[in-house]
């Protein structure tokens, strides 16, 4: 499996209090699909990035007493897919890549929190794609706490992974040579508390 954090390297692990994270409450925190993104990127022919991103999405995440005991699901529609290419965003659907028609979905669940750094963490779980599930870990930055409309608590951070998309059975067909394996994740969010 070729799923990695981006973190050259991690520290020794850090305990973590609320009390360090200002405007910090557990509870049940929702994904604001309006203000996340969820986006990749892929090598073609080597010498450039094609992005993507998908448009329809939801999440949640369960923020605990103590942060390293939280969790995040996920749920992201595959027919959402959007590179401003209709004839490319069409192919990624089909069978060469994601198989939308018989895989609909792609989900993450988390299976545990890491401090790494002074300030960052690292989130591992387990990414499901064309029905099959690999386990991967995110370098995320927590942006921090703060107020939204109507005074609802707000919650902000970016995760980035790396995965092998072969170790998920998206082979390309014939384009897929021009790809490389290395598919490049990055999740900008924004959750507001349910």
């Amino acid at each position: 499996m070729t799923a990695t954090s981006s973190s050259s390297s991690a520290s020794p692990e850090r305990a973590v209090s609320a009390a360090e994270l200002p405007g910090y409450e557990p509870g049940t925190w929702v994904i604001d699909p309006v203000h996340s993104e969820i986006a990749f990127a892929v090598r073609h022919l080597g010498v450039a990035n094609v992005r993507g991103r998908f448009d329809e999405f939801e999440g949640e995440i369960v923020l605990a007493e103590n942060p390293l005991e939280s969790s995040v699901t996920a749920t992201i529609k595959i027919a959402s897919v959007s590179t401003a290419h209709e004839q490319r965003d069409n192919h990624i659907r089909s069978a060469d890549f994601l198989h939308a028609e018989e895989f609909p979905e792609m989900t993450f669940r988390s299976t545990g929190v890491r401090p790494d750094g002074a300030e960052g963490f690292l989130l591992d779980g387990e990414l499901s794609v064309r029905g099959v599930t690999r386990p991967v870990t995110l370098d995320l930055e927590l942006h921090g706490f703060g107020k939204g409309y109507e005074g609802r608590s707000v919650v902000g951070f970016t995760a980035t992974t790396r995965i092998g998309r072969k170790d998920f059975g998206v082979t390309g067909g014939a384009v897929g040579a021009t790809l490389g394996d290395t598919i490049k994740i990055t999740l900008d969010v924004e959750a507001s508390r349910g």
